[in-house]
């Protein structure tokens, strides 16, 4: 066997052993955290923000799609993150009953999580036909744009989606007769039974957990089939990927629609979850922060898209939040008037965003290959430092 094949199939075991060792602990950690949370003061609000991490962790793998797998930067993510949760929302409430353009249907919610994701997917699609054949910048700007418009479409169409006033009321999930009839006794699994979705965080908990594992074993098969082998062609170089035969066009039209797919799943749960849909939960910071997520993780691998999905749910919903009251702690404990300490902490408080941005700054320079890269992107950026330095030399020497 030559050197070079053996350093291959060497990387690739690297790269598997590297993935199973995180999916192992992340496995550990979402099995023990629900049990460590009873003991703390506030475990229930502990809970529900896993729940709410776990949410962006499903919409991170799908942006991975599209971002890391086929190289199509999207802007406007949210957009289907929001027809997801209206998919169910207005077939699942009866706040709007009364209005002539609702029914008032209430469809179960493991149908509609599904109607959800076909719906997203078929938004995808009809988004991507006219627009795929663009590229770079110009396909960004009408991501953008799209992403733009939804939100202001829920507002305005107020009889269909009630407006600035949100949907509310949103059905809660029940477990299916057929789930629950085997477990109706008494016995070791008599948790199944009192699985209750309306007043305990730890049921959405575990489907948030059994949806992001779905959702990894469909990514990674992807990742792995022809589809995956064609969206990393289209990345890499799409002239010579066109040239080679595939169809860019279907190509990335397919990326868009798969994960697009995954935002509506994750819309779907979302209003379930939250019981309440309203514009203001999709707008433009959304698909930045998922976008975020995705570089800060390692584009192209999903469990680094993972870790990353979690690190900055914590920075940006837990840390920077609770900064000005961790300030003010600080500066009672040293010993500062009340005055310096409130100025402090309002200081603090007026800087959450340059502090966000300085993070983001910093692991840029520091690591821009990400968290956990995929071993491809890495060559590339390590390739293209190569260059840059070889060509400022060239520039040396000419001058």
């Amino acid at each position: 066997m030559s050197t070079s094949v053996f350093t291959r199939l060497h990387l690739r075991d690297r790269i598997r052993d590297r993935d199973t060792a995180v999916y192992s602990i992340l496995l550990i950690l979402a099995l023990v955290f629900p049990m460590a949370s009873i003991y703390a003061t506030d475990g229930t609000a502990l809970v529900s923000q896993a729940t709410r991490a776990g949410t962006f962790v499903l919409l991170a793998i799908g942006l991975n799609v599209v971002v890391g797998f086929a190289g199509l930067l999207d802007l406007g993510y949210a957009a289907f993150y929001a027809i997801g949760a209206y998919s169910y929302a207005l077939f699942a409430s009866t706040q709007l009953a009364s209005s002539p353009a609702h029914h008032a249907f209430h469809l179960p919610f493991w149908l509609m999580l599904f109607v959800a994701l076909f719906v997203a997917a078929a938004a995808g699609a009809v988004l991507g036909f006219p627009t795929l054949r663009l590229r770079g910048d110009y396909l960004a700007i009408v991501t953008l744009g799209f992403g733009e418009i939804v939100p202001q479409l829920f507002y305005n169409f107020d009889q269909w989606t009630g407006g600035i006033n949100a949907v509310g009321g949103i059905d809660q999930p029940t477990l299916p007769a057929w789930i629950q009839g085997p477990w109706s006794g008494d016995g070791p699994f008599q948790v199944v039974r009192n699985f209750n979705f309306g007043g305990d965080p730890v049921a959405f908990y575990v489907l948030i957990c059994i949806l992001i594992a779905a959702a990894i074993i469909l990514v990674n098969n992807l990742y792995r089939s022809r589809l995956g082998r064609a969206w990393m062609a289209i990345r890499e170089d799409e002239v010579a990927a066109a040239a080679m035969g595939i169809n860019t066009v279907t190509t990335k039209l397919l990326a868009f629609g798969i994960g697009a797919s995954f935002s509506g799943f994750a819309g779907a749960f979302y209003g379930a979850n939250v019981s309440l849909v309203s514009p203001d939960s999709f707008l433009f910071i959304v698909s930045i922060t998922v976008l975020v997520m995705v570089v800060l993780g390692g584009m192209g691998n999903i469990s680094g898209v993972i870790i990353g999905a979690l690190v900055l749910y914590y920075v940006v919903y837990y840390l920077i939040p609770g900064l000005p009251e961790n300030v003010r702690s600080l500066a009672n404990s040293i010993g500062l008037s009340s005055e310096t300490t409130r100025s402090l902490a309002d200081a603090t408080q007026h800087l959450n965003y340059i502090i966000y941005g300085g993070i983001l700054v910093a692991m840029m320079l520091l690591r821009p290959q990400g968290l956990l890269p995929s071993r491809v992107r890495e060559q590339e950026l390590k390739h293209a430092a190569v260059q840059e330095e070889e060509a400022a030399v060239e520039m040396e020497h000419a001058t």
